[in-house]
């Protein structure tokens, strides 16, 4: 076995709720929810004394909280832990930093500049939601003003200067064009597609009533998730409301990390390590449009192959694999890529829409709960991160045993080129469609289509209509590899459909 004290080790976890779905609880803020996280994961540890094990902590990186705004999150929650760490960070936003902060303190425990170890994130979006509503200031209720508000929004998180003009500036809207594309290339028509997502978050859904942290832990049927009503209503074709994330929830997780000699040092039980083999991570443009396919992730994919061959190990050697699940195309491509049977139910935490979607945060709780798994019966574990539109993502694996060589991470992510082709602007004629969807309105009716073709010359056609072309962008995968007829105007489009050489043949 390789040197104890080069062998990255979790030794405590914590993750909590403070409410839940339909009953709200008092207003708290993310520090106070991350500091009572980081107590339980400290006392989770097994340590006779949690105080003395927090002063020890060298390191505290904090995933970004997106519900309050803080100066130095790790430097409050030093304070109140009587810590005087040497290492501190707090990420950007993105919901990939969980796994790839664990795979960075790993490697710093690995190379003997770290020792012990604090992770952790939190949100109180349910609280700033429900304080806005009844004009309340939180800070007025006691949080913390350093600087303190919801923090500063950048128009760039939006997406590049082409998606602005495609109108393609939201998760909701971004998200389904991946979904459509790869429906499109597995060979499932809508109604398939549905029912797929639905049956893997039905599974979620039954995970989520077992995890004491979870938002929703109420159980949601596959017939629930996949009939659109007045509480389930039409979001963005093909997903209704119960397919999103929900993140108006306050919730927080911590993890403690350190070297399999210093947890010998302090005692730890050993059926209460979980071994941090280490993990891969990949980038592409932050543009979607930038990128040739929809129907597939080659960050995914990078990251995945990476973190396996590393470990020497194949996805059939893997008995525990969560994923982030933002939407349903996200689990599903891990799926596809790892090339697991597709009813594989790749979660142990219960999902974003019913576990709750912490905005950056969800991974942490992932991680937790993959280390609670792992000490009751796992014996190896594949943790997934996605951020931004599929653009960042990270992949980490964790064992029940540590691996002959240690850690074998590579937390430094791959940045992967841009592939798509030039770009056809304010074009006139017929594109083939490469993916599409339609955003639908209050009254249940397409509202608003999303378009990305490619002209008889290979150039790329991208942008949005009005509601008659949103009704014809609403077959889905249906609608993809079909020629339309577009005007486009600054990403304004007119679509019309052009006759198929079958329906010619018929008249």
């Amino acid at each position: 076995m390789a040197d104890p004290t080069r062998i990255p080790v979790v030794i405590g976890v914590g993750d909590l709720r403070s409410g839940r779905a339909g009953a709200p609880a008092a207003p708290r803020e993310p520090l106070d929810l991350i500091h009572e996280a980081t107590t339980a994961a400290l006392a989770d540890t097994g340590v006779a004394d949690p105080a003395a094990l927090a002063a020890r902590v060298d390191t505290v990186r904090a995933v970004k909280t997106a519900s309050w705004a803080y100066d130095d999150l790790p430097g409050l929650l030093a304070d109140r832990l009587g810590a005087t760490p040497e290492h501190t960070s707090t990420t950007p936003i993105g919901g990939h930093w969980p796994a790839a902060l664990l795979d960075l303190i790993a490697r710093d425990i690995a190379a003997g500049t770290s020792t012990i170890a604090l992770l952790v994130g939190g949100e109180s979006q349910a609280s700033v939601t429900a304080a806005a509503k009844t004009g309340t200031d939180p800070a007025a209720l006691g949080w913390t003003t350093a600087p303190g508000g919801p923090p500063a929004f950048d128009p760039d998180d939006l997406g590049s200067v082409a998606m602005q003009r495609a109108a393609m500036i939201a998760p909701t809207r971004v998200y389904p064009l991946f979904e459509n594309r790869l429906s499109f290339d597995a060979g499932h028509g809508h109604d398939e597609s549905v029912a797929w997502s639905a049956q893997l978050y039905a599974a979620f859904s039954e995970i989520a009533g077992n995890n004491p942290a979870a938002w929703n832990p109420d159980l949601r049927t596959a017939e629930d998730i996949a009939t659109p009503g007045p509480r389930n209503r039409r979001v963005t074709d093909p997903y209704p409301l119960l397919m999103n994330a929900m993140p108006f929830v306050d919730q927080a997780a911590a993890v403690v990390v350190t070297s399999l000699a210093v947890a010998r040092d302090l005692g730890i039980d050993d059926d209460k390590l979980v071994y941090v083999w280490g993990g891969a991570g990949a980038t592409e443009p932050a543009d979607v449009l930038a990128r040739a396919d929809f129907g597939r992730s080659a960050a995914l994919a990078d990251a995945l192959a990476r973190a396996l061959s590393r470990a020497d190990i194949k996805a059939r050697d893997l008995d525990i694999v969560d994923a982030y699940s933002c939407f349903p195309v996200v689990p599903k491509l891990l799926v596809e890529h790892l090339g697991l049977p597709r009813e594989t139910v790749p979660s142990v935490t219960g999902g974003h829409s019913f576990f709750g979607g912490p905005l950056n945060s969800y991974t942490l709780h992932s991680i937790v709960a993959v280390a609670r798994r792992l000490r009751a019966h796992g014996e190896l574990a594949l943790v997934h991160g996605n951020g931004g539109y599929l653009t960042y993502q990270h992949t980490v694996l964790l064992a029940a045993a540590p691996h002959t060589n240690g850690y074998i991470g590579d937390p430094e992510p791959v940045l992967l080129p841009a592939t798509a082709p030039e770009a056809a602007l304010d074009y006139q004629g017929d594109v083939e469609v490469v993916t599409a969807t339609a955003e639908y309105g209050r009254d249940g009716n397409p509202a608003t289509g999303f378009l990305v073709g490619l002209t008889p010359d290979g150039r790329r056609v991208s942008g949005y209509t009005d509601a008659a072309g949103a009704a014809i962008l609403a077959a889905g995968p249906g609608i993809i590899g079909q020629t339309v007829r577009v005007v486009d105007a600054g990403g304004a489009l007119t679509v019309t459909l052009v006759a198929q050489p079958s329906e010619e043949s018929a008249s």
